[in-house]
């Protein structure tokens, strides 16, 4: 009778302890904003919110940087990097406005149409309302 006693009591003392100590655990999201940058399109400036990924951590690390973009399809502004970038394609299926995107390991893509697609991408982040940029070779201007 006292073993059921004690260990009814040693649970009952287990269960408020337990129940009254505050565990905080981080939240993660999948692809969360880690930083924001600066970007200058034609002398208009933008914020580019970059995701939490070794890409866009390896992007960060390369700036400032400023390249000549050249057009492509009516929706999109590409240039290639000096260096290899990690990556970690998928298959967005819809591209929005204001991604910024790695095609492959050296290529930059930055869309300002929105439309579905079926290649893949590695994201480096998302430019904060971007305007149309027209169908003429830019330069950009990425600065930390």
């Amino acid at each position: 009778m006292k073993r059921i006693f004690y260990c009814l009591f040693l649970l009952i003392f287990l269960f408020v302890i337990l129940g009254c100590t505050k565990v905080e655990k981080k939240k993660t999201y999948p692809n969360e904003v880690v930083q924001t940058v600066k970007v200058i399109i034609q002398e208009e400036e933008y914020l580019l919110h970059l995701e939490e990924n070794e890409t866009a951590k390896s992007f960060l690390e390369q700036l400032p940087q400023e390249f000549t973009m050249t057009e492509l399809n009516g929706n999109e502004k590409y240039s290639y990097l000096n260096e290899i970038l990690p990556t970690n394609p998928y298959y967005p299926q819809r591209i929005y406005s204001g991604d910024l995107m790695l095609y492959g390991n050296n290529c930059l893509v930055l869309f300002y149409q929105s439309f579905d697609t079926s290649y893949s991408y590695t994201k480096i982040g998302h430019v904060e309302d971007l305007a149309d940029l027209g169908n003429e070779n830019i330069l950009v201007k990425f600065e930390k």
